[in-house]
């Protein structure tokens, strides 16, 4: 005699949406940033080297100097009315306010972070628990890098590994050239532009930097910066002279994929320009490297060396623009899961 079938579940089944960022401590103190670096900088998706030699070199050198570092630079963007990173608070307002576009179409949003906390395990769990058999995994990240998007997409699947029963699952790809990401970012940077108290005289775009090696291996992330570069430039009807692209954030000695940020903003402010503007699209929310890196440290490297007028200008973040986009890409994505 056959067995009985397993009961059916009467709540109906819902879709997912998971937004995911790379991530923050869960403090801005030493002890934290060692933790979260340690596991960032663990993965063999951001870091190449034989694992043998980089557990050495990360727990020997880097760990034992680098989150000191990083915890002053993370204190002076900390939020500290909500005590969290930047990246947090934004992420989360992203989540909510694109819920409040998507619920009615049945959709639950929910948002995760690569490294730290909330994780990207703990938060398709709690949407498959919420019922949803069908989830779209979005790494908000316009350019493909496998230090990025590829790693978002290796924990996601590794978390259905485990699971007997998985929901069905789908990821954004790169959207890197997407019209209403282009749009999102000339509206932006035109409405920012126009609330300066002065008129720069070009404006740096300065993309998160990768090793060249990474690149020559094949990654494609080098060449969708320029792409992105190329439509914004013909969006605003600039030329690569008033729209320059940089990379920014190198790490060790290995060369990384060049004009470097950082040694850009020297030049200029040596060659006499006094007045720039640097925009940031290869992030979509607010975070260390654009708060600190380019807003404090990038502001301060340029006047040292004679300009007299800089601005860093917010990436999208949460603004209309922003949420535009997101519910764009997520409808395009969830075709034929929602009507």
């Amino acid at each position: 005699m056959p067995a009985p079938a397993a009961p059916v579940s009467a709540r109906p089944p819902k879709v997912g949406l998971l937004l995911v960022n790379l991530g923050s401590p869960a403090a801005s103190d030493t002890a934290s940033v060692r933790r979260y670096l340690r596991e960032f900088l663990s993965d063999p998706r951001v870091i190449e080297v034989p694992r043998p030699v980089w557990f050495v070199i990360l727990n020997a050198f880097i760990l034992t100097t680098r989150p000191k570092n990083s915890a002053h630079a993370y204190s002076q963007v900390w939020n500290r009315e909500r005590n969290e990173a930047p990246l947090i608070t934004i992420t989360r307002s992203q989540a909510e306010k694109l819920a409040a576009a998507l619920s009615p179409d049945g959709v639950v949003v929910d948002w995760a972070m690569r490294y730290g906390e909330p994780s990207i395990d703990q938060r398709l769990r709690a949407l498959k628990d919420a019922g949803c058999d069908r989830i779209l995994v979005a790494p908000l990240y316009p350019q493909y890098a496998a230090a990025t998007t590829a790693t978002v997409n290796d924990a996601a699947f590794a978390t259905l590994m485990a699971m007997r029963a998985q929901p069905a699952l789908r990821t954004l790809p790169p959207y890197h050239d997407d019209p209403v990401y282009i749009d999102a970012l000339a509206e932006a940077m035109t409405e920012d532009l126009a609330k300066l108290d002065f008129e720069p005289e070009l404006v740096v775009a300065s993309f998160h930097g990768l090793p060249k090696a990474y690149v020559d291996k094949g990654d494609p992330y080098a060449g969708q910066c320029r792409e992105t570069v190329r439509l914004l430039r013909a969006r605003l009807g600039w030329d690569d002279a008033r729209l320059r692209l940089t990379f920014q954030s190198r790490f060790g000695r290995a060369e990384w994929l060049q004009p470097y940020t950082d040694v850009t903003l020297e030049e200029l402010a040596k060659e006499g320009v006094r007045r720039i503007a640097v925009v940031t699209p290869g992030f979509s929310a607010d975070c260390l490297e654009t708060l600190e890196e380019i807003a404090i440290r990038g502001g301060e490297t340029f006047r040292e060396n004679g300009g007299t007028h800089y601005a860093a200008l917010p990436c999208l973040n949460d603004r209309p623009m922003s949420l535009r986009l997101l519910e764009h890409l997520a409808r395009r994505e969830l075709k034929g899961w929602v009507g």
